[in-house]
């Protein structure tokens, strides 16, 4: 009798067990990690991550808002919830289903602007982004801090927009970036470019290998793309993390420091009146100058032989008329 005492104090309502079982088959941490398909941001940052997300909430939320407008969230939610209030929970039934509707509502409700999920290496923070385009506002952030020199993170070291994501692999990469240079690159489109490569936590990609295939991807969509290694127009950014390879193609990489928002900010007399849009002019009227100078020191040089030349031949001819005498 005794026995039976603490075997009957173990049994559990049904409903009980069939909520169990519904939150048991959500894995942990689904859709909060860095997959291929996702876009985003890739920030890293030093020694402090969870300050780094509060810094990237708080400067994407600012430079979002001003570009995109106010986020809108969904009540998608409180609708479902309501609804749900009505029906019997102590039906089997009842219950899995309105589990299935609360997972399925939490999943919508997570998939705001700015999301941060696990990017699967130290000091990187990995923020995917819904319904924005990335590199169209980093570019914008960098470009305000590279004109007002005003600083407005402390942790966050380089920002990098990640407009696709592939599995790292090279057939997966090679058969992505077909499509994804193509706006870029494909003809009538066309620049020059340099390719930055960088792998964590992965042994098995070879950089010169990725960066070799590449480069030829790019050269096949059209002729006229050209390697520039000290200013080029378009730099291909390739972060791999794991088996994960998060790409874009970014502008000015060279004028805002390698979009690190800590040098971005800093004062320097060869940038302090450049832009993106000046550079090249800025370029050409150097060349100019150095090719004047270049006349000018030839032309001198020139008169100084001439004038030696006379100078010699007007010394032989008295030595001549001495002799003679």
């Amino acid at each position: 009798m005794a026995a039976a005492e603490p075997a009957a104090r173990k049994r559990r309502p049904k409903g009980h067990f069939a909520a169990g079982a519904g939150r048991a088959k959500r894995p942990r941490g689904a859709g909060r990690q860095l997959e291929a398909g996702m876009r985003g941001i890739l920030i890293t940052c030093n020694m402090n991550e969870r300050k780094c997300v509060g810094e990237a909430y708080s400067l994407l939320g600012e430079y979002g808002d001003l570009l995109y407008g106010p986020e809108q969230f969904s009540d998608h939610e409180e609708r479902l919830s309501g609804s749900d209030r009505e029906e019997d929970e102590d039906d089997v039934e009842a219950a899995l289903k309105k589990e299935v509707g609360q997972i399925r509502a939490s999943t919508e409700q997570k998939l705001r602007r700015f999301q941060s999920v696990e990017s699967g290496a130290n000091n990187v923070v990995f923020i995917r982004t819904q319904g924005i385009e990335p590199e169209n506002l980093v570019h914008h952030i960098l470009k305000d801090m590279h004109t007002t020199k005003k600083k407005k993170t402390r942790v966050i070291l380089r920002m990098l927009p990640i407009s696709g994501t592939c599995k790292a692999f090279m057939e997966d990469m090679k058969k992505f970036t077909e499509t994804f240079f193509e706006p870029w690159f494909k003809a009538p489109n066309k620049g020059t470019f340099q390719i930055v490569y960088k792998a964590r936590n992965n042994s098995h990609m070879s950089r010169e290998e990725v960066i070799k295939e590449l480069a030829g991807i790019v050269g096949s969509l059209n002729p006229e793309n050209k390697v520039d290694l000290n200013n080029p127009q378009y730099t291909v950014v390739v972060e791999i993390i794991k088996t994960v390879c998060c790409l874009s193609v970014v502008r000015d990489y060279v004028l805002f420091r390698k979009y690190n928002l800590q040098e971005v900010v800093k004062s320097n007399k060869e940038d302090g009146q450049q832009n993106p849009s000046s550079l090249t002019e800025q370029k050409s009227d150097v060349v100019k100058a150095e090719t004047e100078e270049e006349e000018k020191n030839s032309k001198e040089v020139k008169e100084k032989n001439q004038s030696e030349t006379k100078s010699e031949s007007t010394g032989n001819d008295v030595d001549n008329v001495e002799n003679v005498m």
